[in-house]
């Protein structure tokens, strides 16, 4: 009897070795979206009992928990469950869960996503696994020549997002604004590390944000007198909360000076320190692109609610 069970565990070797190939972190893009979109998933224990994951993002830009997670034949499975509907209501279809399968081929991920139920094509993505940033912000970083991405009079500089939604940007009297529904949009010039200020102006009920490296939201949000939380202004979106919330009322304009170093991040929201040299983990939901050890471009979100710009001006930060 021991010798059988020994053959049992020898023969299940190699599949555990397998399926452990899929932990980690990896950064993921999707190949059949109208945008461009990335998204980030986190693996750990799979090929075990205790195999969990996060998922960003595949209900309301969250992170998202990972419900069930497999290896079956090699092939990788994981599914998240749909959130409960809101309010209620019972008149709509019910909501269906995510399913993602992927195999490993050459070090990377070659994934498929759907829907529960879907009858169209899956959406096909690839993973790679997300890189080790050695830039730390240690005092060593001096600052460049500030660059004003938003000259007061036009967007030059900046491009849509979402070539297929109305470009409804414009400036009137030194300030950008969009009017939604429109496409978020980019900048044309990518940076590294870096500090930002930028100044805006929101309205009841807005919401928007500005994309670091297109990758990392910092969220703006019309919550004056909220709790602090994940989702809140001074947010890094889904991933850490602001210390404080720093908003001010609507209709006031107010100020963000974010620092990024490598994954260090620090958020000055209207004078007060948010966010104090935290970690940048990985992607959030407004992620066009995955590339994490290259610059990025930044992104204005605009096609949630409504957004003024002022100003914003990029310092690059240098050895």
């Amino acid at each position: 009897m021991r010798i059988a069970w020994g053959i049992l565990l020898l023969a299940a070797c190699p599949v555990l070795a397998g399926a452990q190939g899929y932990n980690g972190r990896w950064d993921i893009t999707t190949l059949t979206q109208p945008r461009p979109r990335a998204w980030w998933v986190e693996l750990t224990g799979v090929g075990t009992p205790q195999a969990a994951g996060k998922f960003v993002s595949a209900y309301g830009g969250d992170m998202n928990k990972i419900d069930k997670i497999e290896v079956v034949n090699g092939e990788l499975h994981f599914t998240i469950n749909a959130p409960a509907r809101r309010g209620g209501a019972t008149d709509a279809p019910p909501p269906r869960n995510s399913i993602y399968t992927a195999r490993l081929a050459g070090g990377k991920l070659d994934g498929a996503f759907q829907l529960e139920g879907q009858t169209e094509p899956p959406t096909k993505w690839t993973g790679v696994r997300a890189p080790v940033i050695a830039d730390k912000d240690d005092g060593s970083w001096k600052k460049g020549q500030p660059i004003a991405l938003f000259n007061g009079k036009d967007v030059t500089g900046w491009k849509p997002l979402n070539p297929d939604t109305p470009m409804k940007w414009t400036v009137q009297d030194g300030v950008l604004r969009n009017a939604p529904p429109t496409t978020d949009i980019y900048s044309e010039q990518k940076f590294w590390n870096f500090e930002l200020h930028v100044d805006f102006r929101i309205i009841q009920n807005s919401n928007s944000g500005i994309g670091l490296r297109g990758r990392y939201e910092i969220q703006i949000l019309e919550d004056y007198g909220r709790p602090p939380n994940t989702h809140g202004s001074g947010a890094l979106y889904s991933r850490v909360a602001p210390s404080v919330n720093a908003s001010k009322p609507a209709g006031e304009w107010q100020s963000y000076d974010i620092r990024l170093v490598g994954r260090t991040l620090t958020v000055v929201f209207n004078g007060t320190k948010v966010l104090d040299k935290v970690e940048v983990e990985g992607l959030t939901a407004i992620a066009e692109n995955s590339d994490e050890a290259e610059p990025g471009p930044f992104i204005l979100q605009g096609d949630h609610s409504y957004v003024e710009i002022k100003n914003f001006v990029v310092t690059p930060l240098v050895h």
